[in-house]
């Protein structure tokens, strides 16, 4: 079991950055795969990137202009954004893959502010 606490979203104008952590309530180190996802208003929660300790993985509409990683020391994954666009609105949640189940967060909000 895991309790996930997302943090970091904003308002941010497009072409700006923002960096979402999501600190774990427990050691990380043996939690495979942790990744971050999205739902903008009226849309489903969809996949925003993926990490094990072999790999990242991310969606399409948002390679090259994120990064996702993880600091096993601080129990932390994080989600660098950049080059951020009016369509990456959205309400941004971290989820761990634990024993078989899915853990999520209560989500961080990042809205363009144009």
């Amino acid at each position: 079991q895991v309790q996930l606490v997302e943090s970091g979203g904003g308002l941010v104008q497009p072409g700006g950055s923002l960096r979402l952590s999501c600190a774990a309530s427990r050691s990380i180190f043996s939690i495979y795969a942790m990744g971050w996802y999205r739902q903008a208003p009226g849309k489903q929660r969809e996949l925003v990137a993926t990490i094990t300790p072999d790999s990242t993985n991310y969606a399409d509409s948002v390679k090259g202009r994120f990064t996702i990683s993880r600091d096993n020391a601080k129990n932390t994954v994080y989600l660098q954004m950049n080059s951020l666009k009016p369509e990456d609105t959205a309400v941004y949640y971290c989820k761990a893959l634990v024993g078989g189940k899915h853990y999520w967060g209560q989500g961080t909000q990042v809205t363009d502010s144009s």
